[in-house]
């Protein structure tokens, strides 16, 4: 099976979730996803959606506290969660703080020493980790979407946003959506790109939904309680952004939701509809 390895594995609304390892070449290490297969998949290939996870989370946050593995076996889409960055790196200092190195992988290619060693995320999970799945699992790899959460809410946001090809839809609870101008991003990317802000462009989705734009709406949750909202996340530079170029934009606030897990389980059925949709599932 490519090298990969089976951790453990549950039962779950009729299908099976895996937690799984496999050496990665691109990120020179081994990397972790979760996995739920739907009861159809036992019987024919099926699409299939990528949730990227926020900063300090594993593979496993998604699955175990989102419920979404109900809404997956319902329409017949496989989930997938990869880790949130390369672990066990030996780079110094990765594991000092909450916000770099471990957890914290930010979803770019890192051209700086020594992150750039391991810290490849973005071609990751733009390639070599779709490459694993629909080489071991019943896929539709023409079939796939992406979403995420704060930190993953970028990746997905940006992933979509360079990809458009190879992601039917996107959606994203709480993005960080202006990472250029936020602390959290000016520090990633100065540690991972280096101080030349137009290589933080690329990574960025209020300055690539400007120049690119996306094929279809995007749909965004957002708590008015979020601690991050005003200081971090800064939907508004996104919300204009798209307005300029008239993107399709379904923004929405949630009045008194925060930044956890019970936000996201609270509104986990509609972004699961949307991609269902786009999949041609519902």
């Amino acid at each position: 099976m490519n090298n990969l390895h089976l951790n453990s594995e549950n039962k779950s609304f009729g299908g099976k979730l895996g937690f799984y390892s496999h050496p990665s070449t691109t990120c020179n290490g081994e990397m972790r996803f979760a996995i739920y297969q739907p009861p159809q998949a036992a019987e024919k290939p099926v699409p299939v959606l990528y949730f990227l996870s926020g900063l300090t989370c594993t593979e496993e946050n998604f699955m175990i506290k989102a419920g979404a593995q109900y809404w997956a076996a319902k329409y017949g889409m496989i989930l997938v969660a990869p880790d949130t960055s390369p672990r066990n790196t030996g780079i110094p200092g990765e594991d000092d703080e909450w916000d770099i190195g471990t957890g914290a992988g930010f979803y770019v290619d890192a051209t700086k020493k020594p992150w750039q060693s391991h810290y490849q995320m973005y071609t990751y999970i733009t390639q070599e980790l779709p490459t694993v799945i629909n080489s071991n699992f019943p896929t539709l790899p023409d079939q796939q979407s992406i979403f995420g959460h704060s930190m993953g809410g970028h990746g997905a946001l940006i992933c979509a946003l360079r990809n458009p090809q190879k992601y039917k839809s996107v959606s994203a609870f709480a993005p960080i959506a202006a990472p250029m101008i936020c602390d959290w991003g000016q520090t990633i990317f100065s540690l991972y790109l280096g101080d030349n802000q137009e290589n933080w462009q690329a990574y960025d989705a209020s300055q690539l939904i400007q120049k690119l734009g996306y094929h279809s709406s995007i749909l965004i949750d957002q708590g008015t309680a979020d601690q991050f909202l005003t200081n971090q996340l800064l939907p508004e530079e996104f919300i204009q952004a798209c307005e300029k170029v008239n993107q399709p934009l379904n923004f929405r606030y949630q009045p008194e939701y925060d930044h956890s897990y019970y936000f996201i389980a609270s509104f986990i059925a509609d972004h699961i509809h949307h991609h269902a949709i786009a999949l041609g599932l519902a």
